[in-house]
């Protein structure tokens, strides 16, 4: 991933340092994938402590480098690292997992081909609808809280969703699965930010590849497991509530830590006297905000991310079914999903550090539209004999997702900005990708085939291309607002 920019967000420093203002805005202009995730939140304020070794003393002078941790201090980080690790193994099974079974857990629910498409729908839905409450959540109870209850509530949603006898039932324990990865997965980036405010951008590559891993893993493990477990699918997506009960236990020590702010974890030095407020009367809030809502840059970008999630969510709801149609058979076909999913993991660190590096991004945005728009072709023409070719190149074209996250730093000069903008086009995004899974389902169903869909999934890559290439511009919404 791109290497972490040196300066801090303006909050972040203490009260007797200056900083120019070209710093600043350099400073938000370069911020990578991983810091982006960091300031996505919304309310999430920056940290209150400067750079290691840039703090200063009570008396204005410079301060040696900060102390070694104490035992305590490494054994919370160290907790916190666990923690972020296995919660992000559990951001994606509860979707996967699914998209793996969906043809046994429809034909035993009697569920039709729009309702199934309902289903898939649920993801995005949850990510807009309780996404939004999560910084709300973490400024009352702690993120170390929230995330410790998102966890719980996974692991609620999975187990009660084995046993449920009905669509409603199922639909609900789903629901309540995914507001506990919406949540999770908004206060990820706070977690790292409070705790390693250092190592933002290697905290972040290391819960994303946890994330990659998990997602194929669920992926390509579900039908083998339910095959073992005796073919009932209900086994088969209930076991993964074991990694969500696992996932809880590392957070139970940090839930009574509820700051939200600070750089500084618990069990380290106390801030210095000259050190800034961080709380909401700090320079983050003090600062004048852009007007997203102006920005045709900020729209597009909002445009792109709905888009690149879409066919995100229509490739993990749908894709296993696709080549299950076409003669693969179960097994394969979540090794197929699994492939696509892990495609993820090394192009995460690519794609951000080589976006970082040029003056507009419309070139990448192309290439992963083509690998995409290859891929449905692929898929339409011969979904079985090309499978594995049509995976990868799928797979690819899913790395949007990292870059659209990157174009969110490079798209504003501020810290308030960057939170702006991706609080802006994340929940303009996802709701946007809420129809499509369901749009896939009905047309499966009045068509008989997969022509129809896939002819829609490929469509999409056409304006996804567009409007990526119209928010890769070299500008910021600053300049529009």
């Amino acid at each position: 991933m791109p290497d972490e920019p040196k300066t801090l967000d303006p909050a972040a420093r203490p009260a007797g340092s200056t900083a120019a203002a070209g710093d600043v805005g350099a400073a938000a202009a370069s911020v990578p994938a991983a810091s982006v995730q960091a300031a996505t939140p919304l309310g999430a304020s920056a940290p209150g402590a400067s750079a290691p070794g840039a703090s200063a003393k009570a008396g204005g002078t410079a301060a040696a480098d900060p102390p070694a941790p104490a035992p305590a201090l490494r054994w919370t980080l160290g907790l916190v690292t666990v923690g972020l690790v296995l919660a992000a193994l559990n951001l994606r099974p509860a979707i996967t997992s699914l998209g793996a079974l969906l043809e046994d857990v429809s034909a035993d629910l009697h569920m039709s081909g729009s309702l199934a498409g309902v289903l898939t729908s649920v993801p995005p839905l949850c990510f807009a609808v309780f996404g939004i409450t999560a910084p709300r959540l973490a400024r009352r109870f702690g993120p170390a809280a929230v995330v410790c209850a998102g966890m719980a509530a996974i692991f609620a949603g999975l187990v009660l969703r084995s046993f449920a006898t009905g669509t409603p039932a199922f639909l609900a324990a789903s629901a309540l699965a995914l507001m506990g990865i919406a949540v999770s997965n908004i206060l990820m980036p706070v977690i790292v930010k409070r705790y390693f405010p250092d190592r933002v951008g290697s905290m972040t590559g290391l819960y994303s590849m946890a994330l990659a891993l998990g997602t194929s893993l669920a992926a390509a493990a579900t039908v083998p497991v339910t095959e073992a477990l005796g073919g009932d699918w209900r086994l088969g997506l209930g076991i993964w509530a074991v990694l969500a009960a696992l996932a809880v236990l590392p957070w139970l020590p940090l839930v009574r830590d509820r700051a939200m702010t600070t750089a500084t974890p618990p069990g380290a030095p106390a801030a210095s006297a000259g050190a800034a407020p961080t709380g909401g009367s700090g320079p983050v809030a003090s600062a004048a905000a852009p007007r997203v809502g102006r920005s045709p840059t900020a729209w597009a970008l909002a445009v792109f991310f709905g888009l690149q999630a879409t066919g995100a969510y229509i490739t993990m709801g749908w894709m296993p079914q696709i080549f299950r149609d076409a003669g693969v058979s179960a097994s394969t076909a979540g090794v197929l999903l699994a492939v696509t999913m892990v495609m993820g993991v090394p192009l995460a660190f690519v794609i951000p550090r080589l976006a970082s590096r040029m003056r507009t991004q419309g070139p990448i945005v192309v290439a992963l539209g083509l690998c995409g728009l290859t891929g449905y072709t692929g898929l339409f023409l011969a979904p079985a004999g090309g499978a594995w070719a049509w995976a990868v190149l799928l797979g690819i074209s899913n790395c949007a997702f990292p870059l659209a996250l990157t174009m969110i730093g490079m798209r504003s000069r501020t810290g308030v900005g960057v939170v702006r903008l991706s609080a802006f086009a994340q929940s303009v995004g996802y709701l946007i990708s809420i129809p499509g899974p369901l749009l896939v389902g009905v047309l499966y169903q009045h068509s008989g085939g997969w022509g129809l869909p896939i002819a829609l999934m490929g469509g999409l890559m056409i304006p996804q291309m567009i409007v990526g290439t119209l928010a890769g511009r070299d500008r910021t919404v600053e300049d529009e607002c």
